[in-house]
């Protein structure tokens, strides 16, 4: 048996936490090898985990390139650009999908090699305890074992399956699938309207296909401010999403070309609805499978997470896990954050991870971005607040832009003024927030928003002028 690679460091899973855990590890001075399983079609190595390779990025780039085919087929005209011909190219777009993927998938690379991390492609799991530390097996085109005092789990999460209805990814799509249609559906059934599901909903929809969102909840994008949800729900169905709320999904039956799915309305109404093709998206599940956690007694809680403190520490000494493998959020931004933190924690340090300020966004058209408490969430505390919002509509940048739909919206407690959530639906909401997350991070006040110089003619506007509603002095609205 050959001797073990020695590290201070290894983390298991090379997704945006395992990384980014990685390339901080090593920037403070420790020896750290990454371990990642996840392969391209050559079978080469393709880190970045879910988000790189069938997340966030393959869908930003189909989202852009199917609202480019949509401005063009609808909007340029009104710029005085006319577009004759107009086709659309399905491989083309696809193409430049996986090469956007492919140009993530090596920054990576190349990040980890520029810092010095070694990189093992494979599929980590623990072997045992051993003296001083652990040792990790990396299995993969070659067998390695590796030795190390710290041990970083960022093994992300999967497309959790409705039960009768396993993905085959040809008919029955998860996340993985719906971002490689090879012909657009002329009709799509999509379960959940959540950001998965509204996204890909959003891209096939403007590529032609009929889309019908089925949602089990009678509310329409729960988690967000009802002001806002509302608005989105009337944008989304002016676009033709079919969003039907408060269904019940019965059975779920594919043929030779088809699905057929039979649910019960919210009037309790039986329906039987047949789709070419059918996206789920009714959350995720931690990706623990083939970890060998209990090999060394690594501790899983109820709904089968990485259990762990608030610093991010397991059950076991030395062992640490982020992402979407532990509690919170399940994004990337927010795995990104616990990643540096626990990084800097094993130095000694102290990692600084604020789950109140972690910005969400939800990448349709308009975007929807918001960071801190929601309107109903601060009523359900008995928090005395006050309200500001600036319709886009009112902005001169978004006018010029030709997209004036949706708000920017200001919540500051009712005594001291301190922000305690902004939520925006409209252009750029995902850029926009940023102000936002900033300012709560250093506990701003409504009115240090509302004195602070905004460059004119921008979207940003609409920010000052929504914290200028706050105390009802809007000055373009």
């Amino acid at each position: 048996m050959s001797t073990p690679k020695q590290f201070d460091v290894v983390v298991i899973g090379a997704g945006p936490g395992g990384y980014i855990a990685a390339i901080r590890a090593a920037q403070l001075g420790f020896s750290v090898a990454c371990i990642d399983e996840w392969a391209n079609a050559k079978g080469g190595p393709a880190p970045g985990g879910t988000c790189t390779n069938v997340g966030c990025i393959p869908s930003k780039a189909l989202l852009q390139s199917s609202e480019h085919f949509e401005h063009a087929g609808h909007a340029f005209k009104d710029h005085g650009i006319d577009v004759a011909g107009l086709s659309l190219n399905l491989p083309q777009m696809l193409k430049r999908k996986d090469v956007v993927v492919k140009q993530n998938n090596d920054g990576i690379l190349f990040l980890l090699k520029k810092n010095k991390v070694a990189f093992f492609h494979g599929r980590g799991a623990f072997g045992a305890a051993v003296e001083g530390g652990y040792t990790i097996n990396a299995s993969g085109p070659t067998t390695d074992t590796l030795q190390t005092k710290h041990v970083i789990v960022a093994t992300g999460s999967n497309a959790r399956e409705l039960p009768g209805a396993p993905f085959d990814e040809k008919l029955i799509l998860s996340n993985t699938g719906a971002l490689t249609i090879e012909g657009v559906p002329a009709k799509l059934g999509v379960i959940g309207a959540g950001v998965i599901g509204l996204e890909m909903g959003s891209v096939w929809r403007r590529l032609g296909a009929e889309v019908t969102v089925l949602e089990g909840l009678p509310t329409f994008l729960g988690a967000v401010d009802e002001q806002i949800a509302k608005e989105a729900f009337k944008l989304f169905t002016k676009q033709g999403l079919g969003i039907n709320l408060g269904v019940k999904i019965g059975k779920v039956t594919p043929g030779k070309k088809d699905v057929t799915v039979e649910y019960t309305d919210a009037k309790g109404e039986a329906v039987k609805a047949v789709f070419d093709k059918l996206i789920i998206s009714i959350g995720r599940t931690p990706n623990t499978n083939g970890l060998n956690a209990e090999a060394v007694g690594l501790k899983l809680d109820e709904r089968g997470f990485i259990a762990v403190d608030d610093d991010c520490k397991t059950s076991l000494a030395n062992v640490w896990a982020v992402g979407d493998v532990v509690r919170g959020p399940m994004l990337a931004h927010k795995a990104e954050e616990e990643g540096v933190a626990v990084a800097e924690r094993i130095a000694g340090q102290h990692g600084h991870t604020n789950f109140n300020t972690i910005p969400w966004v939800i990448y349709t058209s308009p975007e929807i971005a918001w960071v801190g408490q929601t309107e109903q969430q601060l009523k359900a505390s008995s928090v005395s607040y006050k309200s500001g919002t600036f319709p886009f509509m009112a902005n001169g940048r978004a006018r010029a832009l030709g997209d004036t739909s949706g708000m920017v919206k200001f919540l500051a407690d009712a005594t001291t003024d301190e922000i305690l959530g902004v939520h925006i639906i409209g252009p750029m909401a995902s850029e926009l927030i940023s102000e936002a997350v900033v300012a709560m991070e250093f506990r701003a006040s409504a009115e240090d928003i509302a004195r602070i110089c905004h460059a004119h003619p921008s979207l940003s506007e609409a920010t000052k002028e929504a914290a200028l509603a706050i105390d009802k002095r809007s000055l373009n609205f």
